[in-house]
């Protein structure tokens, strides 16, 4: 699936902003399916509320039943469309970059598309649903309900029989550690194409050893009397090459290479891959399709160590969240330069997705700023075995599937996530995690995969299926919380038993502690600024060491996090996980500071 852009050939109309909005409250939270509320205006099933999309609906208002809710809530919006769409040689998309969790969308009172799924994209062909003489209307139903067999999984909780909570009471049990946001996260949009379109690009590079040539090999969906033709553009609009058909390559001499921060003064060179798609004969229309694609051509390799370009690359960076203030998870341009910022002030070369895929104009952003992403996908909190079954594999693998057509064109991704956190020590892991990563492995073998493990390195089963072993461990904090004195010898044997298991560069994906920001003390105490410095400095010696020698096991450290963020509420979390190097409105704490010295 493409990102909707703009050409000589396609249209785009953003349909985000202020849509009407309500909740069914009804016990079962079946009223609007059974009373067919998408049949006429949202505002004659009951009262309805102003809601901004994007953005979760938690924290818009100030009424604590919405903040909570778990169910089915609905969304409507009307809106014109200009007359020239309206003609036989154009087709009209509806496209919803995200919306958590289970959708259904409604044009104009007919059912368009369901999708289920939390964090990607989803469209459907709507020409002929839509209407020029009048407004059109769009109605989209969310649910955030988790199950077991949901990515991320959770489980409802009933206390029916019990007389000692209300009649109907039932309760939504996570099994991770940040918010459920819910609601239409991303940008809802329209776009035009030609009858004939180009729908879906991959592209894979091979670079010679010294660099002085690269070939890209690209592939779209092609069908009977496609004409393409493919033109390769250097980013000041020179063309390099190009190429007819629908599968090839085109050979660049001296390529300017992608290269992350750190690794050159070159960073984050983007060629554009210039797509032309028409039918040929005598009957056939003439309008042509024209979409541009942004690529880096670089390859990325494991061995001993991660390589970019044949070089050794080492990872220093932070986990992330989705998550702002007031806004939940939903995407804001502000928010997310005010974030790519700090991640230049830290000096950070990267970030994981965690736990997550996040929005496409984000990962536009890690290309042209030379920022690298460990791209994850939704599968957090894996802990039971009945999120094992066959009916969360089925769901699994189509998530990748999802997930690496959307992101497989991105130079900043360079290896995939197949999940946080599983209870990975499970018998049915092995194959469960084997079975994930030949789909990866299917769907793009370029990159290296993974998944983020925690389980002990004497009763893991799965990690024998990954190419980095990526570890998440809290020395100081929930291993032997508030002895600083003993991070350096645990951790390091820590480390070492696991580069003793599998042999296996590794990434240490999360350390940390809490801290409150505004709260110190000397000697320092947990929760204090004080506090996570001293476990950074620790730890920082430990990872030195690991690097140092003829034989480093260590390819990467990623602190968690990059800011504070909304959880569940809990006796353990004051006011959300106060992990953060920046307060959850992106101030720096003191150990920003640090991490800033080291990076």
């Amino acid at each position: 699936i493409l990102y909707p852009q703009e050409s000589e050939s396609r249209e785009v109309k953003d349909i985000s902003g202020r849509w009407r909005f309500r909740t069914d409250n009804s016990s079962s939270r079946d009223a609007g399916f059974t009373q067919r509320w998408w049949e006429r205006g949202l505002e004659e099933s009951g009262p309805v509320i102003d809601m901004p999309v994007p953005a979760s609906y938690n924290d818009i208002t100030q009424e604590k039943n919405i903040r909570d809710f778990v169910g089915w809530v609905w969304y409507e919006t009307n809106f014109f469309l200009p007359k020239s769409w309206n003609n036989a040689n154009t087709r009209v998309w509806l496209r919803v970059g995200s919306a958590h969790y289970y959708s259904m969308v409604w044009v104009n009172g007919v059912k368009v598309m369901e999708h289920e799924g939390g964090h990607l994209p989803f469209e459907s062909d709507v020409t002929t649903r839509l209407q020029y003489v009048t407004t059109n209307r769009v109605t989209i139903a969310v649910n955030n309900t988790l199950t077991p067999n949901t990515l991320p999984p959770g489980k409802i909780n009933h206390y029916m029989g019990r007389d000692d909570y209300p009649e109907g009471y039932f309760t939504q049990e996570y099994q991770f550690d940040f918010f459920n946001y819910a609601g239409i996260h991303r940008p809802v949009k329209l776009y035009t194409t030609p009858l004939v379109r180009t729908s879906e690009i991959a592209t894979t590079y091979d670079v010679t050893t010294d660099h002085a040539s690269a070939t890209v090999h690209y592939r779209r969906r092609l069908f009977a009397n496609y004409n393409v033709t493919v033109v390769l553009q250097s980013a000041n609009g020179d063309v390099i090459n190009k190429t007819t058909g629908g599968e090839g390559d085109i050979i660049v001499t001296n390529p300017r290479l992608w290269w992350p921060v750190g690794m050159s003064e070159d960073v984050g060179y983007l060629y554009t891959l210039v797509v032309y798609a028409g039918v040929f004969g005598m009957n056939a229309p003439t309008n042509t399709d024209i979409y541009r694609l942004k690529i880096g051509i670089r390859s990325v390799s494991v061995d001993s160590s991660i390589k970019i370009n044949g070089r050794p690359f080492y990872v220093i960076g932070v986990g992330k969240h989705e998550d702002w203030d007031v806004r939940g998870k939903g995407f804001d341009w502000s928010m997310v330069v005010k974030d790519f910022n700090l991640l230049d002030w830290l000096g950070a070369n990267a970030f994981r997705t965690s736990h997550y895929p996040y929005a496409e104009e984000i990962m536009q952003m890690c290309d042209e700023r030379g920022i690298v992403v460990v791209d994850e996908c939704p599968a957090v909190g894996m802990r039971s075995a009945d999120n094992f079954v066959n009916k969360t594999l089925t769901h699994h693998l189509n998530v990748i599937g999802e997930l690496v057509t959307r992101d497989r064109n991105h130079p900043s991704v360079i290896m995939w996530s197949v999940a946080n956190e599983p209870s990975s020590q499970l018998p049915q892991a092995a194959n469960y995690f084997k079975t994930v990563l030949d789909r990866v492995r299917e769907l793009d073998p370029t990159r290296p995969a993974t998944f983020v493990c925690n389980a002990g390195y004497d009763s893991d089963v799965a990690t024998a299926f990954v190419d980095v072993v990526c570890v998440n461990k809290y020395e100081g904090w929930y291993d032997d919380a508030g002895r600083v004195e003993v991070i350096r010898k645990r951790l390091s044997y820590f480390l070492n038993k696991w580069y003793e298991k599998r042999g296996k560069p590794i990434i240490h994906m999360e350390w940390g502690a809490g801290v409150i920001s505004g709260f110190h003390s000397d000697p320092s105490l947990m929760y204090t600024e004080e506090y996570l410095c001293d476990v950074m400095r620790e730890h920082f010696q430990t990872f030195d060491s690991l690097r140092a020698g003829s034989n480093p096991i260590l390819a990467g450290e990623m602190i968690w996090n990059f800011a504070d963020f909304a959880t569940a509420q809990a006796t353990t979390r004051a006011y959300g996980n106060r992990k953060g190097l920046f307060t959850r409105h992106r101030q720096p704490k003191s150990p920003a500071f640090v991490i800033r010295e080291r990076y």
